[in-house]
């Protein structure tokens, strides 16, 4: 899973290598999510600004993210989670305060690629049955192969800015 973010100054096309995903975009128009499954050869287009994530939805798939900008910026949920002070939060949004850090506690900033490892969560009782429902191939513990070699930049410099999806052209 990609987690839930927006790139303030690009267009993100996700193209689907291998596997299959999907891709929900937040519209801001219509305050809905809209969900965009995708399949190897398929692309789904985000719009510049526009709240998204990808979910894979079978073991081994790999997306590949093109944009429209040479130095896309990225703004995650959790670091808006994270960083926002905690009064600010409680403040706004009538919380607790005490209790909003102890929510976003587990939460690691900057994720990108999630859940984090050491996740533990408890599974609600409709996540659980929708997994006994579940006649697709899709298994929700995933067994990842090991990390692809790196291969040699054809570019014979660095770029001034690591994208965090790893260097244009790679897939993550």
């Amino acid at each position: 899973m990609v987690e839930p973010h927006y790139h303030q100054n690009a267009a993100e096309l996700v193209y689907c290598i291998s596997g299959a995903a999907i891709v929900s975009i937040l519209n801001p128009f219509t305050k809905k999510i809209e969900n965009y499954p995708i399949k190897p050869g398929q692309v789904a287009n985000v719009p510049q600004g526009w709240w998204h994530y990808e979910v894979a939805t079978e073991d081994d798939t790999h997306l590949l993210a093109i944009f429209d900008a040479p130095t896309p910026e990225v703004i995650l949920g959790s670091d808006i989670l994270t960083f926002t002070p905690a009064n600010i939060m409680a403040h706004t949004y009538c919380l607790d305060e005490k209790q909003w850090k102890k929510t976003i506690a587990p939460i690691v900033p900057s994720t990108y690629i999630g859940p984090p490892k050491n996740c533990n969560r408890v599974k609600s009782a409709s996540e659980k049955q929708k997994e006994s429902d579940c006649k697709c191939k899709h298994k929700p513990k995933h067994k990842h192969k090991p990390k692809q070699p790196n291969y040699m930049n054809p570019y014979p410099y660095q770029y001034p800015y690591v994208y965090p999806y790893g260097s244009y052209g790679s897939y993550y």
